[in-house]
């Protein structure tokens, strides 16, 4: 069994055998295992986007000023994380790395927490499982088991997040938020993959 956690009510985790999935109704900060996890946090308050959107519009304070929260999802993801094992994901350059004590990308490939134990972190592009659009991805790992390697391919996508045209504009059309935010078919079945190959951690 793997828990699906911080995932759209309905979406692409409904429905599997051996998957418990965690919408917003039921609350992922709630989790109290035992399943090692899929987490998928709320990425809106830590991307470059939330300074803009918070100066600009006078929307929600980003998660890592002074004041700002994202209600401690992400924190509860981590924790979760290394509790029971598995998989987190958060767009490229969160600075969701910044506040925690996560260890960054170092290159291609994986690259291995010196100071936390089975803990591992990478960077891969959605382009190459299925996005339409590139979607820079972090992929944190935890598990006993070292992770498999990825497709570590830099594949240009086809279209472009949709905001990204507000600051650079470019040729390629703009995909909706939905499917910005979408996770492809393949990608998914990957993290289950790699999260059913954690363990959980005797912590």
């Amino acid at each position: 069994m793997i828990a699906a956690l911080y995932v759209q009510k309905g979406g692409c985790y409904y429905g599997l055998p051996n998957v418990d999935p965690w919408d917003e109704e039921r609350d992922a900060r709630l989790y109290a295992g035992p399943h090692p996890v899929i987490a998928h946090p709320p990425c809106n308050l830590w991307v470059n986007m939330a300074a803009v959107n918070w100066k600009r519009y006078g929307r929600q304070k980003p998660a890592w000023y002074s004041g700002g929260t994202d209600g401690g999802c992400f924190k509860a993801a981590l924790k979760s994380l290394y509790k029971f094992g598995g998989v987190l994901e958060h767009p490229a350059f969160s600075h969701a790395w910044d506040v925690y004590p996560v260890i960054k990308p170092d290159g291609i490939g994986w690259t291995r927490d010196p100071l936390l134990p089975n803990v591992y972190v990478c960077e891969v592009w959605q382009s190459v499982y299925g996005h339409r659009a590139r979607k820079r991805t972090w992929v944190l790992y935890c598990g006993k088991k070292p992770p498999p390697e990825l497709n570590w391919e830099r594949k240009p996508g086809v279209s472009q997040i949709g905001w990204c045209n507000h600051i650079r504009p470019t040729k390629k059309p703009s995909l909706s938020k939905k499917e910005s935010q979408s996770t492809p078919i393949e990608f998914r079945d990957l993290l289950l993959r790699i999260a059913r190959s954690a363990r959980r951690e005797d912590r």
